[in-house]
C-alpha cells in the first residue's frame, strides 16, 4: 500500500469521524445563528460544504493510482454513489435519535455538494493524469 493510500485512508476515516459527529452531535447548548444567508437556510448551507470533501478523499484513500479515464470516471461515480449512501445513513440514523430528525431537504444538499464535488475531482484527476502522461 502507497504511502499516499495510507494518508488518504488515515485522512477519509477522521472525516467520516467528524461528519458523523456533526451529524449525529447533541448542539443544543450553542447560540444559534443567522437562520439564512443569502435566503439559503443556514443548515443546508452546512450540509453542502459537510459532504465537498468526500469525493476527493474517497478517491484519496480508494481510487486508481493511475490508470484509464474510464477507471478514474468509475472511481469518482461509485465514490458519489458512496456519498450518497452515507448521506442517506445520517439522515436515517438521524431519524432514530430524540435530538435530531431526517429531512430530506438535507440529502438533497448532501446529494448536490456530492455531484458538484464528484465532477470537479473529475476534471482535476483526469487533467492532472493527462498533464503527467504527456509529461
Amino acid at each position: 500500500m502507497s504511502k499516499r493510500r495510507v494518508i488518504g485512508l488515515i485522512l477519509f476515516l477522521i472525516y467520516l469521524g467528524v461528519v458523523a459527529w456533526c451529524c449525529f452531535g447533541y448542539f443544543e447548548d450553542l447560540p444559534k445563528p443567522k437562520q439564512f444567508i443569502l435566503g439559503i437556510p443556514i443548515d443546508k448551507i452546512v450540509h453542502f460544504l459537510m459532504f465537498v470533501p468526500f469525493p476527493f478523499l474517497c478517491y484519496m484513500a480508494f481510487g486508481p493510482e493511475r490508470g484509464r479515464p474510464w477507471k478514474t470516471t468509475l472511481a469518482i461515480l461509485l465514490s458519489f454513489l458512496a456519498g450518497c449512501l452515507v448521506a442517506a445513513g445520517t439522515e436515517i440514523g438521524q431519524s432514530f435519535t430524540s435530538h435530531r430528525t431526517a429531512d430530506p431537504k438535507d440529502f438533497m444538499a448532501d446529494a448536490i455538494a456530492l455531484a458538484f464535488a464528484s465532477l470537479i475531482a473529475l476534471v482535476i484527476i483526469l487533467l492532472r493524469n493527462n498533464k503527467k502522461k504527456s509529461a
